[in-house]
């Protein structure tokens, strides 16, 4: 009876129209007011369209009908007029931005598993400035099993977890719905891949299908906090436990507001909301910007550690924006002194984020993916730790291209957020802040979320990982590698100005093995390295770059 029920709110009106002008006729043709062949047409046009609304809040394919009953079939009328329509339903952005509509296709499709294949070439201006493409080889091999795993754990981790190379990233439940974390777990578990928790602490969403869980724990320490907002080792050691959950993951910050803390309205915190996060009711959900656990490299290394003592020896990491390059050099020179490394560290890039976040933030704070995932990966190679610590990539991550890059300069796995969320139904309607979410992915109204049905949308997400994982082995074997964990910034080329293109080992030059303890002349590292101190996050004085 609850998908029957309309509650008053212009998201039905067309239906209520249709319903009241319907009874209306219906009543004036029965008692005799009118009786024209016309009103009869309009009365059948009438009462076809109530049964077209009726239909649509019963259909599971669509949560956009489900929301908007008759109204939405307007949206993909329009697409199907011509191709060129569709700008208009997907923010109207040029084919080779960031996260093109292009690229939003892609996942639609690959999601509801149709062909992803289209005529006439690329749509790319290829001597444009930046286009970027993989060296094929003219010996391809032949395509590998697309379900590629990786093994993250250390020495010190006695419980290693075999990932899937691409997962999905941190999204908490309260910013997404409960339908929506639902179905994002039950793919997971059909396929085989992780699904990150996102700091909002671990749900009984989560939990519902058993799909494989990182468990991020951010500054509010959600689900394993004291009442005073700090962090409760015995709360995390129990929910840690859990076998569900194989990885606990650190959050320091994210590319989206990095440096930046964040805060759930009093109004929002729901009874279960407040239950998952360990939070009362009727106050603001607040998270810090900096943690109260610990203040310095170092002691963050011993928490690290701590935190996989108390997971019973679960890979335990880090994720984090790249900032000022001294800190994880700071980082890098705790993990030398107190002999504790991270299992995996998650570099997020400033490109990535799905919630909202202030805008300057957004545009201007933060490295972006490749120069902070470059940065990292050296770096550990240059302590001569690489080998020990995997590292994850997220940011703006969706095809088997970004993959594949991301894996070229150091990623052992990538994450994403943006591709699963439309996979489960976004439109980027980019009302998530509102709560008004159209497709009832990113709301906690229970009449908005009720359009997301968790078995449909599950089916497209394993959908989209299967394809896209898919479409990796195929890249893979054009180039003639084995697996992606082969690729290297020499398999990748980018125009660099019209008459110009250099290699991706030419713009992100490796470190060599062991450099930065040798006493590194590398002038990307030199000064940050001699600022780092692993005993605060603020740098050394070191001649001009002190200043």
């Amino acid at each position: 009876m609850d998908a029957l029920r309309l509650p008053f709110s212009p998201r039905y009106i067309t239906f209520t129209l249709c319903l009241i002008l319907a009874g209306f006729v219906a009543a004036l043709m029965i008692t005799g007011f009118v009786v024209s062949p016309a009103w009869i047409v309009l009365l059948v046009l009438l009462v076809a369209l109530c049964v077209l609304g009726v239909h649509d809040l019963l259909q599971e394919k669509h949560a956009i009908l489900r929301n908007y009953p008759i109204a939405a079939h307007l949206r993909f009328l329009f697409e199907e007029i011509r191709p060129e329509m569709r700008q208009y339903f997907f923010e109207g952005e040029k084919d080779g931005t960031p996260f093109s509509r292009d690229r939003r296709a892609i996942v639609y499709q690959r999601a509801k598993r149709t062909l992803d294949k289209r005529p006439f070439g690329t749509q790319y201006d290829v001597y444009a400035e930046n286009f970027e493409w993989v060296r094929h080889s003219m010996a391809p091999t032949p395509v590998a099993d697309s379900d590629f795993r990786i093994r993250i754990g250390g020495p010190d981790c006695p419980q290693p977890y075999a990932a899937s190379v691409f997962n999905i990233s941190a999204m908490s439940f309260g910013s997404l719905s409960a339908n929506a974390i639902r179905a994002l777990n039950k793919g997971a578990a059909m396929g085989g891949f992780a699904h990150d928790t996102g700091e909002g602490g671990f749900s009984p969403h989560h939990a519902a299908h058993g799909g494989d869980i990182i468990w991020e724990i951010g500054s509010g320490y959600f689900g394993a906090r004291n009442p005073d907002g700090t962090f409760s080792p015995e709360r995390f050691a129990e929910t840690a436990a859990n076998p569900q959950i194989k990885m606990v993951e650190l959050k320091l910050s994210q590319g989206a507001k990095p440096g930046h803390g964040g805060v759930l309205p009093a109004a929002k915190v729901s009874a279960e909301i407040a239950k998952t996060r360990g939070v009362p009711m009727g106050v603001d959900c607040v998270s810090p910007a900096s943690h109260s656990a610990f203040s310095t490299p170092v002691e963050m290394m011993r928490f690290l550690g701590e935190m996989r003592r108390l997971s019973g020896g679960k890979p335990a990491g880090i994720k984090f924006c790249v900032g000022h390059p001294w800190e994880f050099l700071a980082l890098c020179k705790a993990m030398l002194e107190t002999g504790i490394y991270p299992d995996f560290i998650v570099v997020d890039g400033k490109e990535g984020g799905t919630g909202a976040a202030p805008l300057e933030f957004m545009d201007h704070l933060g490295m972006p993916l490749r120069e902070g995932l470059s940065f990292v990966h050296n770096a550990l190679v240059g302590i001569g730790a690489r080998d020990r610590v995997k590292l994850g990539a997220s940011g703006m991550i969706v095809t088997a291209f970004d993959i594949a890059r991301a894996m070229a300069l150091g990623a052992d796995w990538c994450n994403a957020a943006r591709g699963y969320m439309f996979a489960i139904g976004c439109i980027q309607s980019q009302a998530c802040h509102t709560d008004k979410c159209p497709t009832g992915v990113a709301t906690q109204d229970p009449t908005r979320q009720r359009a997301l049905v968790v078995a449909d949308k599950a089916e497209r997400v394993v959908a989209f990982h299967d394809s896209t994982t898919k479409a990796l082995a195929e890249f893979v074997a054009a180039a003639g590698l084995d697996h992606p964990d082969q690729f290297r910034p020499h398999h990748f080329s980018r125009r660099v100005s019209p008459d110009k293109v250099l290699s991706l080992a030419e713009i992100y030059p490796a470190l060599p093995p062991g450099d930065l303890l040798r006493g590194t002349s590398d002038a990307r590292f030199k000064d940050a390295w001699e600022m780092a101190d692993p005993h605060s996050f603020r740098p050394r004085a070191v001649g001009r770059a002190a200043a």
